[in-house]
């Protein structure tokens, strides 16, 4: 039966393509993932075995200023680290009597002390250099031989004085600098104009992920990023042949480091680094074989389409087989050999196709101005047997149910040409089933929209899985009575063509059904993906629209605070009617922290929509609190109550509640003059200044903003468009790339219309003949093939649009305390996009069967049996 399994595959290898080329993607997708993501991995872990080859011991610390736990009281100080009354003052950091101590330690050779943090490279155009997040700016710290060990000069020398920075190669060959220009720096401050005096290249992650790399000399690396004379980090190399073990030279180190610093040895950071960057890829794995199973679970359907079709072309084969003495158990087993023949084949073509689309995907990040570490290509054993293992295992699956209908043909059959027909039990028992699955699933849907949160999303999860496969069991059942709705109108615009496909269509309702499946699962997800999207989409821009009433908002390219001297040039520049920061605080009440804004009062309610509810917006100038509605109405505030509060640098005081306002999601639940705040604040947070211009916006008003910026490149200016497109931009962009991973299980789908209507075509050779001898021309039967694959398809199409509607409207309804201004919206253009596409795809699919049964000799057909 082994021998007859394999010479049944090479006599129907044409007719197993599409099962070949289906199994092939989906193991491609998995295979390639896994190669893509172990090769990231082991880059990344090597990159971080070099950083940290020769460190004995490293010390990190964090900037104790910032917490308002560790603040005192008071800011007068006795010059000893202690403030006035004998309390430790805050540390921002490694200082340099500590940095001493630990190069004192025995059996160090030498200590590094290292600073960082934002600094934007500006092009000759005066354009930023990379994206904000990875613009970086450090510290050059040469040992006694002058050199930095963490950065190779190309080109010059790394900076010994304030004036001179060095950058890495890749920026200074997108801004066309070369050592002796001047370039302008951003950091959080004003932009400056310094001298190029080296060029270098570098492993930094920022400069990795397509970022820019600044240095400067150490004292002007801690004035801008730290304080004077306070490093952030510190590593320690261990004399060569010491005695004393990284461990020992460890335990000494962090006998002499402050509170607000940790240390640990080389090893142990190598080893911690390398389990972050294997957390951080197992979500883009996960996310990527998410995708890669769709595609299979789609591919599914085209599998066993294609073995039940085979198995009722051989009924007459497989009956005499039976009836020369083989059993039902050797029928099974031929057929799933056959199946698992198929898989081995396809894997082995699929994996050499991963590994490639591993290798393009590794070459691709280039693309996106991000650069990978060097390092091999990674074929795990895991990847290999993943995709041998998914590939067999997934068609041999595919493949059970039309092998068990296999083994079920009576030898009798041998007699007839006659293919099985599904008996009236087994229908009844399939939508039965069908409609249970369905049911229960809606009900899951339903009740998790009603029950909301993360339970209900659960729910959901699980009613759309019920759902899915109740339809799909279904899809038979309701393909009679949805194909007979257009019937008629094919019948008249199309004539005999017409007519004839619509009946094709559901003359094998299980066959129009599976591949109509395949299209429905993909339209769902998309569909879903697409509703959801846009609603929020939507949602989120009616929250800008209605919030925002400045004509410019003002960032950090970096995501960073703006510095208050950004604020002050703001407020100078010519033509601007009202300027108000929203500067991040917090205040504590009885314990609990409060997220605050501190505003310019007056011109907050000219930036922002300032709805009040109770009192007046007045009394921000008079020093008292505006509170969100739901904040006050949680804590029971109401205007004219004074509030006991804590400010940030630990100091008491009390505000009086001089107005509450309608929640706004561009303002912290609690509102204060920054006159209240500032005093409280080591160093002022503003992530945004909102800008409100006289005649509204315009070029030469933006201009004027950027021009008092000092054209600072780290600095963006937003108008209403921009602000909208911020944020909103994330969501089109994810829409985007799930598209692109769904793509998969699309073209698989599209497969599967292909692959019935090639295999239905040979199936109905005779009938073909004879329609051609009775006077349908060719034209008129590439006609009816293409049209059948057009029901087809819109009928799956049609099915997913319906389900994946249902399905997001069931989301939103969890979402609809999170998201304000959320209201379900129907994109009927994008809607109609994917029915005239799913149309599109049945007359693309059509085209080689459609030429295939058009060019049937009618003689030849007309003999076939």
């Amino acid at each position: 039966m082994f021998r007859t399994a394999l010479r049944t595959v090479l006599a129907h290898k044409a007719r197993l393509l599409m099962t070949v080329l289906a199994v092939m993607l989906g193991v491609a997708f998995v295979s390639g993932t896994l190669v893509f993501t172990d090769t990231l991995g082991n880059a990344f872990h090597n990159q971080s075995e070099k950083s940290y080859k020769d460190v004995a011991v490293a010390v990190s610390s964090y900037d104790e200023t910032l917490n308002p736990a560790n603040t005192v009281n008071s800011g007068t100080g006795t010059g000893d680290g202690k403030d006035a009354a004998g309390a430790k003052k805050p540390s921002p950091g490694i200082d340099k009597p500590t940095f001493d101590r630990i190069a004192a330690v025995q059996g160090v050779a030498s200590v590094t002390g290292r600073v960082d943090g934002f600094a934007g490279v500006a092009d000759r155009k005066g354009k930023l250099i990379g994206e904000g997040w990875s613009t970086r700016g450090g510290n050059f710290a040469p040992g006694k031989d002058g050199k930095d060990l963490s950065y190779a000069f190309t080109a010059g020398s790394g900076p010994a004085r304030a004036g001179q920075i060095a950058l890495d190669k890749d920026s200074a060959a997108k801004g066309a600098y070369k050592v002796g220009d001047r370039v302008r720096v951003a950091t959080n401050g004003p932009v400056k104009t310094y001298t190029l005096t080296g060029i270098f290249s570098t492993e930094e992650g920022s400069v990795n992920s397509g970022g820019s790399l600044v240095l400067f000399d150490t004292p002007t690396a801690q004035k801008l990023f730290l304080q004077p004379g306070y490093f952030q980090d510190v590593t320690v190399v261990a004399a060569p042949g010491s005695a004393r073990s990284d461990a020992a030279i460890l335990t000494d180190v962090k006998k002499v480091l402050p509170e607000n610093a940790d240390a640990r040895t080389g090893r142990q950071l190598a080893d911690k680094q390398a389990k972050d960057i294997e957390a951080g890829l197992s979500g883009l794995n996960e996310m990527l074989l998410a995708f890669a199973g769709i595609a299979l679970f789609v591919g599914v359907f085209l599998i066993s389409n294609t073995f039940t079709m085979l198995v009722a072309q051989r009924t007459r084969e497989l009956a005499l087989l039976r009836a020369v003495g083989a059993s039902r158990r050797q029928i099974k087993r031929s057929v799933l050999t056959e199946a698992a023949v198929v898989g081995v084949i396809a894997s082995l073509i699929g994996f050499v196709l991963g590994v490639g689309l591993a290798t393009g995907l590794r070459s691709a990040i280039g693309s996106f101005g991000a650069k990978m570490p060097a390092g091999p290509l990674i074929v795990s054993p895991t990847a290999v047997g993943a995709a041998f293992g998914v590939g067999v295992l997934i068609t041999v699956i595919a493949a059970w149910l039309p092998a068990r209908r296999a083994a079920k043909i009576p030898p009798i059959a041998a007699m007839s040409s006659v293919h099985g027909l599904a008996t009236v039990k087994s229908l009844v028992v399939r939508n039965s089933i069908g409609a249970v699955l369905t049911l229960a699933g809606a009900a899951l849907i339903v009740g998790g929209a009603s029950a909301g949160g993360d339970n209900g999303r659960v729910m959901i999860a699980a009613g759309a899985f019920l759902a899915l496969v109740g339809i799909i069991v279904l899809i038979p059942l309701l393909s009679r009575p949805a194909i007979a709705l257009v019937r008629p109108l094919l019948e008249r615009v199309f004539g005999v063509a017409g007519k004839l496909a619509g009946q094709n269509a559901v003359r094998n309702p299980r066959r129009t059904g599976a591949t109509a499946s395949a299209l429905a699962i993909g339209l769902t997800l998309v569909t879903g993906l697409t509703v959801l999207g846009v609603t929020i989409g939507q949602a989120v821009d009616k929250s800008t629209t209605d919030n925002i009433k400045a004509d410019y908002m003002v960032t950090m390219a970096s995501g960073d605070g703006l510095d208050t001297s950004a604020l002050e040039a703001l407020e100078k520049a010519p033509g601007m009617t009202a300027v108000s920061p929203q500067q991040d605080a917090s205040i504590r009440v009885k314990g609990e922290f409060h997220s605050a804004s501190g505003v310019t009062p007056g011109d907050v309610a000219k930036v922002l929509s300032f709805r009040t509810v109770t009192g007046s917006l007045d009394s921000l100038g008079k020093g008292q609190l505006a509170v969100a509605e739901k904040t006050a109405a949680s804590n029971k505030w109401k205007v004219g109550d004074v509030i006991e509060v804590t400010y940030d640098d630990g100091k008491q005081g009390r505000l009086k509640v001089g107005a509450t306002y309608q929640d706004n999601e561009f303002l912290s639940p609690l509102v204060v003059s920054t006159d209240v705040i500032a005093p409280h604040e080591a160093k002022a947070y503003i992530p945004q200044v909102f800008v409100k211009a006289d005649g509204g916006p315009s070029q030469v008003r933006e201009q004027a903003l950027v021009d008092a910026l000092g054209d600072n490149p780290a600095v963006s200016v937003s108008d209403q468009q921009d602000i909208r497109n911020t944020y909103g931009g994330t969501i089109n962009t994810a829409l985007n790339i799930m598209y692109g991973l769904l793509a998969m299980a699309l073209l698989i789908a599209v497969l599967g219309v292909v692959n019935t209507l090639a295999m239905s075509v040979f199936e109905r050779q005779q009938e073909i003949g004879m329609l051609r001898a009775i006077g349908l021309d060719r034209g008129k039967v590439k006609r009816m093939i293409r049209l059948e694959a057009v029901v087809i398809s819109l009928f799956g199409a049609v099915v997913g649009v319906a389900l994946g509607t249902f399905l997001a409207w069931a989301i939103g309804q969890t979402l609809r305390t999170q998201i304000p201004q959320y209201v379900l919206v129907i994109p009927w253009d994008r809607i109609a996009v994917f029915l005239v596409l799913a149309g599109l795809v049945g007359v693309l699919a059509a085209m080689w069967p459609a030429r295939s049964a058009a060019r049937l000799n009618m003689l030849t057909a007309i003999k076939t049996e």
